[in-house]
């Protein structure tokens, strides 16, 4: 029987210490390894600081109003494609923007809800102020701050931090990923059998259609999701809707074998693709490409990763939208 690791670490393996040698696959991301040797691997440890150290600060930032969106007294407004904001959503993305122009003041940002600035820059911050607002309203602990660094297509580094929990993860390309200091790896599991599968929401709901795609489209995209999830599903030994980015982070650190979401914009994934490739598992999106800019997302350990994605059916053309 293979037995399920979830490494955490020595205590003196710790996320100030360096943090060298890596546990990802590096055939599985060209593009990032082409910048990698452009920036040199020592050269993203700060970038790897640098975006654990901002994760917490704008968590921390949202952390501050979730005591008051428990007790349903915070205001809520609703962007154009139906999604909630609030003020705690703007504060931590200000907060972030601060920080990075005190920081970084060169390069560019994009957030979910701020949008773009200096967008000609070569290296941009990619924001998620609150992932998970809907859970975040609802008093859900589940929901966090996601920040990334990246590249053109490369994302250097990136960080989950879900303050309600007190979790973070940081992972940079060739630094490892980091599980609240320590060292985390995805699991060893390779029984489908004795597995754990997260979705954020196993209805696979596609929101907003690309300009042109058809209803038909749009319908028999998502019964093809719907379909594969219930393929990997029956046969796991756990099915849960732990979702947004916690979902990812229990993948990371070996607590879960498999997370999948259809529908994902650029804040969604950015900081997924590193902190899942350098706990050693695979990510991609729904089409098999392993990108964290396809606009769906699938991350599993690498011993499942095979079957997962051929039961999911990955590798056909998904229908990408835009995430609720």
């Amino acid at each position: 029987m293979t037995r399920r690791r979830t490494s955490r670490g020595s205590g003196s393996a710790r996320i100030t210490d360096g943090m060298a040698g890596g546990v990802s696959d590096r055939a599985s991301r060209p593009a990032t390894d082409d910048v990698a040797r452009d920036v040199g691997i020592e050269g993203l440890q700060p970038l790897l600081h640098g975006v654990a150290e901002l994760a917490r600060l704008a968590g921390d930032v949202a952390l501050g109003y979730f005591d008051r969106a428990r007790r349903s007294e915070l205001p809520v407004s609703y962007k154009a494609d139906g999604s909630p904001v609030t003020a705690a959503d703007r504060g931590a993305e200000a907060a972030a923007r601060e920080w990075i122009e005190r920081h970084f003041r060169f390069d560019g940002i994009l957030g979910e809800e701020l949008g773009m600035v200096r967008p000609g820059a070569r290296r941009r911050w990619v924001l998620d102020p609150i992932d998970g607002t809907k859970s975040f309203l609802r008093g859900v602990p589940l929901w966090g701050t996601l920040v990334a660094v990246a590249e053109g297509e490369a994302v250097l580094a990136g960080a989950i931090y879900c303050p309600a929990v007190n979790e973070m993860v940081a992972a940079a390309v060739g630094q490892g990923c980091w599980w609240n200091g320590a060292r985390c790896r995805v699991s060893a599991e390779d029984d489908l059998s004795r597995a754990t599968v997260l979705a954020t929401d196993d209805r696979f709901p596609v929101v907003t259609a690309d300009a042109g795609a058809s209803a038909e489209h749009v319908r028999t995209e998502r019964e093809r999701m719907l379909a594969g999830w219930h393929r990997v599903a029956d046969r796991a030994a756990i099915a849960r809707t732990w979702g947004d980015c916690y979902g990812y982070l229990m993948v990371a650190t070996g607590r879960a074998e498999a997370m999948m979401d259809a529908v994902m914009a650029p804040w969604d994934t950015a900081a997924l693709h590193p902190v899942i490739t350098e706990a050693g598992g695979r990510f991609t999106d729904w089409s098999g490409v392993p990108t964290a800019f396809g606009g769906s997302s699938v991350a599993t350990n690498a011993a499942l990763g095979q079957q997962v994605r051929a039961l999911l059916h990955v590798g056909q053309k998904a229908y990408l939208g835009k995430k609720k």
